[in-house]
């Protein structure tokens, strides 16, 4: 496995990053239709104690189907078509009704808690770095995000892409915004799965923690929905069905630090200090660059029409030298949280 694993790294080509960069993604920020949208909010918002009933309905059920291994064959796999299926329908009817008879539960009796923050700030390009500013001067950076840029070779004449393009450069004179936020439904799963433990359920445990998951995931889709349509106000009159949403129609992405767009789990720190989230909302970062609770997610805002999630890939040593010198990291720390995605054996 080792011997094939190595076998293919020779076979892929990389261009250097000065190749990569010059074909990065060009866009026309003196186009009007390209041009940044001003948010109606600039600044951070907290959201505590959010409404469970208003995210029920932006659960993707999928998800939580695959986590008790139902899975229907084609073209029944689905949320809702599974219940057609003629050999786990049934058991996943059951388990759909069960699941919403916990959400009622949940809201009944106030033991789970949803909170969230959300941000918008000006910010603009310097070269792969964005840059977040103190006001809307942008006189004083606050801090930056760093981003890592495709190297794999590609057939015709794709851009190589890195999330940077997708945010003004500051040459420009162009003004944009960056967002931010961390969704969390983690609060009190603690205390029902000590609960659970105790009464020896292990179903109910199970079912709580898969349901937080799919809570946290679908709070994040209502942020975004929100940002997208209040906060930013970039697509003010968006009409988008739950399934819409689920297959992304919409403008804008919202992708996370550790994902294919930024694998460096690392980014999120400067997630977390902008925001102060573990004091506006109690949400932690581990050494691990894990999430406390567990239940939650982070993650960017993008607005801009032409931005899109995409997969940087592996990368070579001159984008691993440049990128650890930008953030003033140790080389040797920047490869460990790399390490999945090195085109080279350290």
């Amino acid at each position: 496995m080792r011997e094939e694993f190595y076998a293919g790294l020779e076979d892929r080509k990389y261009l250097d990053l000065a190749k990569a960069r010059s074909k990065m993604m060009k866009i026309d920020w003196k186009d009007p239709a390209m041009k940044p949208c001003k948010p109606n909010l600039v600044g951070k918002k907290v959201f505590k104690d959010f409404p469970i009933k208003d995210v029920i309905d932006f659960i993707d059920w999928t998800p939580f189907f695959q986590t008790w291994q139902l899975r229907g064959k084609f073209p029944n796999r689905d949320y809702p078509k599974i219940f057609n299926d003629e050999k786990v329908g049934s058991e996943a009817k059951k388990l759909f009704d069960e699941a919403n008879a916990m959400l009622k539960e949940f809201m009944d009796n106030k033991s789970l808690q949803l909170h969230a923050v959300v941000g918008i700030y000006r910010a603009n390009t310097v070269g792969d770095d964005i840059e977040v500013y103190a006001d809307e001067k942008a006189s004083e950076a606050k801090c930056k995000f760093f981003t890592l840029r495709q190297q794999a070779e590609k057939e015709g004449n794709d851009p190589f892409l890195a999330l940077s393009d997708f945010v003004a450069p500051k040459d420009s004179g162009i003004e944009d915004y960056l967002g931010l936020f961390v969704t969390s439904s983690g609060f009190g799963l603690d205390k029902l799965i000590e609960q659970y433990d105790k009464e020896q359920d292990d179903y109910k445990k199970i079912m709580a923690e898969a349901l937080a998951d799919r809570l946290a995931e679908a709070f994040a889709e209502v942020m975004h929905t929100k940002i997208r349509k209040e906060l930013w106000g970039y697509a003010p009159d968006e009409n988008l069905s739950a399934e819409d949403l689920i297959k992304v129609k919409y403008n804008g992405i919202r992708p996370a630090a550790g994902y294919p767009s930024q694998p460096d789990h690392t980014e999120k720190t400067a997630m977390w200090d902008l925001m102060n989230v573990k004091e506006e909302i109690g949400v932690e970062l581990t050494e691990s660059m894990a999430m406390l609770p567990a239940a939650s997610v982070s993650g960017l805002y993008f607005a801009h029409p032409k931005s899109e999630y995409f997969a940087v890939g592996q990368i070579t040593k001159d984008q691993v030298d440049d990128y650890a010198a930008r953030k003033n990291m140790p080389l040797e720390e920047t490869e460990k949280w790399l390490r999945s995605m090195l085109s080279y054996d350290k």
